[in-house]
């Protein structure tokens, strides 16, 4: 079973969290939007309070769509994007939001907007090596504000997510590329992007642009919702 909450009142509108993390980080984008919208949030499979799921991709997002009310705008960070972007074309949606996010994590030869496969390879090793340090190493490439990664690190520590659902979460960004399915979806599209940020390079931008999608970049790193000048896109309602 998976962990969700439901709080406020207005349009749907369901939050996706990322890897390691649990939906407590969008604390914040809660307390701010429950006037205009009825958010839910859910833990991502063997995050924060949820049980684990067995599968991959497929699976994840089978459990998720569960939870999610019919005709919602759905917003992704991270994994939660990924997610976000293969839900998208299995369910009608209103619109989909994604936040330093990607259809693709990783670079290869039809994709030049990700991180080096073999950097990421390396963190899946040192993962089963030592967690507890890999999962800091990680937090520390969120922002660069100490007292935020501290925070960041102890919301880990409050839910930590399983070493299974950390394994399976790390190889769907491994090996997900979902840039077809992206150019299909057709519900308005938005994406806001951090400047500054080390995971989703802000050089995407342009390839959303090209997939019509509205766009926003802030001066930020992998966190571009705590940030006070986030605003949450809409194409027909204002944040």
């Amino acid at each position: 079973m998976l962990w969700h909450k439901t709080i406020g009142k207005g349009p749907n509108l369901v939050l996706l969290h990322g890897w390691g993390f649990s939906s407590d980080i969008f604390e914040n984008l809660i307390e701010k939007y429950k006037k205009s919208y009825c958010i839910t949030v859910i833990d991502l499979p063997g995050h924060g309070r949820s049980d684990d799921v067995d599968g991959g991709l497929g699976s994840w997002c089978e459990e998720l769509i569960k939870f999610i009310p019919r005709k919602s705008i759905l917003l992704g960070w991270s994994l939660g994007g990924l997610l976000s972007i293969y839900i998208a074309t299995k369910i009608q949606l209103e619109q989909l939001i994604l936040v330093a996010a990607t259809p693709s994590l990783v670079n290869h030869e039809n994709w030049k907007f990700g991180i080096n496969s073999e950097i990421f390879h390396q963190f899946a090793i040192n993962l089963k090596s030592d967690s507890t340090k890999t999962l800091k190493r990680f937090v520390s490439l969120q922002t660069k504000d100490r007292s935020e990664i501290l925070k960041l690190y102890k919301g880990i520590q409050k839910y930590p997510a399983t070493d299974k659902a950390l394994n399976i979460g790390l190889d769907i960004l491994l090996n997900s590329d979902l840039q077809e399915s992206y150019k299909k979806i057709d519900i308005p599209k938005s994406v806001v992007l951090g400047s500054l940020d080390t995971l989703v390079p802000s050089e995407i931008e342009d390839w959303y642009k090209d997939n019509k999608t509205q766009t926003y970049l802030l001066r930020s790193g992998h966190l571009p919702f705590l940030d006070k000048k986030f605003k949450l896109p809409s194409t027909n309602r204002t944040g």
